[in-house]
């Protein structure tokens, strides 16, 4: 097995694997969580590190993966990472990579054509990359037989403005343009059904669209979180949001219903950017939330 591909997990009827496009040191944490204490990430050293934090660099630890969900005969991905070849100038980390994503995907079983639906979290640039890819200069569907299910606020939010009818986020113009014009895109607002079980709701703060995906087959639950978590820590300390929210108060209040949901209703949580096992269940502690087990 490739180091980048998880063996699969069963929920119910629902087949999950996570492929890695790239790990590494983030932020240091209080800028990327302003307003947690220093000690709190001390205390909790015995767990947060190596996966979570490096104490020795004094960076939070992050990975950039998509989700592989097989679902009722048809396979979903969840976000699509940063993708290769892109020019980010806010991003430079982002930059003109070079992975080996699609060989991964491709060790998952997954071929570009063989994807029948990509749900795009929100629409930043670590999770709309590969929605598409350079081909003979143009950059077009990496997908080419998927539905592209994207918030319609964050659409809006990023999309063309001006007289022009052109967005001036470059990763809107490569990541998301291409989907429209090729006809692709389907945007949702509120709640959207994908299948029996699975279901897309929305989740902003992190940005206006911000959405998240549950899982509900059997007795299996799970909530595919995107951006809500950036580190553990904010299961913790859940009324502290990461630098990179739009609207760190709504982001918090978000934050705070959907991880009491998943507390009460033994729903698995799954952050975008979880490295390690990946994702958690959660139990409610006091007014906080705490870690009760890691995914196997």
């Amino acid at each position: 097995m490739d180091e980048h591909t998880d063996s699969p997990l069963l929920l119910g009827e629902v087949e999950i694997r996570r492929v890695i496009e790239l790990e590494a040191p983030f932020l240091p944490p209080a800028a990327l969580v302003p307003g947690v204490p220093e000690e709190l990430w001390h205390a909790h050293r015995d767990w947060l590190a190596p996966d979570f934090w490096d104490p020795e660099s004094g960076r939070v630890m992050a990975a950039v993966q998509t989700w592989v969900l097989r679902s009722e005969g048809k396979t979903v991905l969840v976000d699509t990472g940063v993708g290769n070849g892109r020019d980010r100038p806010d991003a430079p980390h982002f930059a003109h990579l070079d992975t080996g994503f699609l060989a991964r995907l491709a060790a998952a079983g997954v071929r570009p054509e063989d994807v029948d639906i990509v749900v795009n979290t929100h629409l930043h640039g670590d999770h709309v990359g590969w929605n598409t890819r350079e081909q003979d200069g143009d950059w077009v569907p990496t997908f080419p037989n998927a539905t592209y299910l994207m918030p319609a606020a964050d659409h809006a939010h990023f999309g063309p403005r001006g007289a022009d009818g052109e967005s001036r986020d470059p990763v809107f113009t490569d990541s998301v343009a291409p989907v429209d014009r090729a006809g692709r895109t389907l945007l949702w607002s509120g709640f959207h059904r994908i299948d029996a079980q699975l279901t897309l709701e929305a989740a902003p703060g992190h940005t206006p669209g911000s959405s998240v995906l549950r899982l509900a087959s059997g007795s299996d639950r799970a909530v595919f979180v995107g951006d809500l978590l950036h580190t553990p820590v904010q299961i913790l300390e859940p009324a502290h949001s990461s630098c990179l929210c739009a609207d760190p108060r709504e982001a918090a209040e978000t934050r705070v219903r959907i991880l009491g949901r998943a507390a009460d209703e033994r729903e698995l949580v799954v952050p975008a950017h979880f490295r390690g096992a990946g994702a958690a269940q959660v139990r409610r502690a006091g007014g906080r939330f705490a870690v009760s087990r890691w995914a196997a």
